[in-house]
C-alpha cells in the first residue's frame, strides 16, 4: 500500500475512533471532536441534500453554525465515503510562511502562507495543487486539482516552483464519520457546493465565507425560499 493511501486510512481510522467515543488524543494533544447542536429556529431546515455530499464539493458554514472550530469556514471534501469524511478548511490563511513548516530543500525561500485545514491532526501536512496535466500519485480532487500528502512529492512540487495562486499548504484536516455529517447536512449546519478553482484558491480567503452565504441569499431570493436569519445564533 502506498504512503499516500495509508495516510488517508489512518485519517479516517482516527475519524472513526475519536466520534465513537466523543474525544481523542493525536500526538499527545487531547481535543473534543465537535458535535453540533442546532438553534429550534433550524431544526425543520434542509439547506442541501446529504446525497449532494461527496469529493470535490465545498461546505459552507450557516450563519447559525457556532463552533468556534468551524464558524465560518468553507470546506473543500478531500474524501468522503462510508468509512468517514475528510475535508481542508479553505479560508483560514496564517502568517506563518512555508519556509517554517515544511523541512525540505525546495522549500526554504517559500515565503507563501500556510492555512489551518483543521483542528484533527494539527501536525498533518496536505497540498492543494492546481495542474493542467496529471500530478504522480496525486489524488485528483476535482477538474486540475490534485491533493499532495507525500513527503517525495511535495518536494517534486515544490521543485517547479509552483505559483501560491495554484498551490496551497494546509496544517491538519476536518473530520467526520458519514452518518455524523450528513446528519449534520440535515440539521442545517452546511450548504453544500460545487468545487472550483476561484473558491479553493481564492486570493482574499477572508472574505471568501461572506462571499459564499452571499450566493446562498441570492439562490433562495431567486427560488423564493427561504432566507437565513441575518443574526448568527448563540444558542449551542
Amino acid at each position: 500500500m502506498s504512503l499516500r493511501k495509508r495516510f488517508l486510512f489512518a485519517m479516517l481510522f482516527t475519524i472513526v475512533a475519536l466520534a465513537a467515543d466523543g474525544r481523542g488524543s493525536v500526538y499527545g494533544a487531547e481535543f473534543d471532536v465537535p458535535t453540533l447542536s442546532l438553534p429550534i429556529q433550524f431544526k425543520n431546515l434542509q439547506f442541501k441534500n446529504p446525497k449532494d455530499l461527496g469529493v470535490g464539493k465545498v461546505l459552507v458554514a450557516s450563519r447559525g453554525l457556532g463552533d468556534p472550530s468551524f464558524a465560518g469556514t468553507v470546506i473543500l471534501l478531500i474524501h468522503y465515503d462510508e468509512k468517514g469524511a475528510v475535508g481542508l478548511i479553505l479560508n483560514r490563511r496564517t502568517d506563518v510562511p512555508l519556509s517554517q513548516v515544511l523541512d525540505l530543500k525546495a522549500a526554504k525561500d517559500r515565503s507563501d502562507m500556510v492555512y489551518l485545514g483543521g483542528p484533527v491532526e494539527p501536525t498533518a501536512v496536505l497540498g492543494l495543487f492546481e495542474s493542467s496535466a496529471k500530478v504522480g500519485k496525486a489524488d485528483n480532487v476535482f477538474g486540475g486539482v490534485y491533493l499532495i500528502s507525500d513527503k517525495a512529492l511535495f518536494e517534486k512540487t515544490l521543485s517547479g516552483r509552483p505559483d501560491p495562486g495554484v498551490f496551497h499548504v494546509y496544517l491538519g484536516y476536518a473530520g467526520w464519520t458519514q452518518d455524523q455529517l450528513r446528519a449534520e447536512v440535515q440539521l442545517g449546519a452546511w450548504f453544500i457546493f460545487p468545487a472550483d478553482d476561484a473558491t479553493v484558491f481564492n486570493s482574499n480567503p477572508d472574505s471568501l465565507w461572506l462571499e459564499m452565504i452571499k450566493k446562498t441569499q441570492l439562490k433562495f431570493a431567486k427560488t423564493g425560499s427561504f432566507a437565513e436569519p441575518s443574526q448568527p445564533a448563540t444558542s449551542f
